[in-house]
């Protein structure tokens, strides 16, 4: 994994200052503010109901900020509209929890239909290369005309990540990587999101409650914890912190 050091002299690629959201009575983010940088994993760990999935949504623009700045791609989310909101989201790729495969659709037609709805002037042979390269880079190349229904859970993972990494984006959004996967198959996850982020030079933010995931897909982790960043650093800085609510996460998810 690059050295964070080498990481942290860049311009951060996305930047939250001072973020607040509310539903009603309930705070949901008070005073976010995080950095992340180019072919950085971040690892974002919570709870549930922490606002980790609110936090995705405002870097998208699916939800606004109450109060704060937002910048990805050094661009504020919440001041784009129409085409500049759908061109920034061109350059994010979105890995779902649940792999969000079309179940009618074989694995080239998967593939295919983000490039065919996205990308209008590229050749049968462009969008064959493609396929194939993505298929490679997640190690599933004999899966081409298979459906997602013959595919165990790993392989649907692993090909929601190639329809991600299709459209080529800069930063990848992984939702819950590892959940509900075996120990064997969380693993070829974990390398799977490395290998990615080393191919692609992505920048990547893993959301995750999963302790060995963040751990060995993250240069920093950034514990979410009521509503705010607790403690940001590796993963060694981050738990051996004394405070109660890091330690009780840790104690709870306990690995090895």
């Amino acid at each position: 994994m690059e050295n964070k050091e080498s990481i942290l002299t860049q311009e951060p690629v996305i930047s939250i200052k001072g973020l607040y959201k509310s539903f009603g009575e309930f705070d949901i983010l008070k005073d976010v503010n995080l950095e992340i940088f180019k072919g950085e994993n971040m690892a974002v760990l919570g709870r549930s109901g922490s606002g980790k999935s609110v936090l995705i949504k405002i870097l998208i623009g699916l939800l606004l900020p109450d109060k704060g700045e937002v910048k990805v791609l050094g661009q504020q989310v919440d001041k784009l509209k129409g085409k500049e909101l759908d061109a920034l989201r061109l350059r994010i790729g979105f890995s779902f929890q649940n792999s969000a495969l079309y179940d009618s659709m074989s694995v080239q037609k998967n593939l295919e239909f983000p490039l065919k709805m996205n990308i209008k002037n590229l050749s049968k042979q462009e969008i064959t290369k493609r396929v194939e390269e993505v298929l490679n880079a997640v190690g599933l190349k004999d899966k081409l005309n298979v459906m997602p229904s013959d595919l165990s859970g790993g392989q649907r993972k692993r090909i929601g990540i190639a329809r991600t990494l299709i459209l080529k984006p800069e930063i990848m959004m992984y939702d819950e990587p590892t959940s509900g996967l075996d120990p064997i198959t969380c693993q070829e996850i974990i390398n799977l999101i490395n290998d990615v982020q080393k191919m692609y030079n992505t920048t990547s933010i893993i959301i995750t409650h999963d302790l060995t995931c963040a751990k060995e897909t993250g240069h920093r982790i950034a514990m979410l914890l009521d509503g705010k960043f607790l403690k940001v650093g590796t993963f060694d800085e981050v738990f051996k912190s004394d405070d109660e609510q890091i330690k009780s996460f840790f104690n709870y998810n306990f690995i090895q």
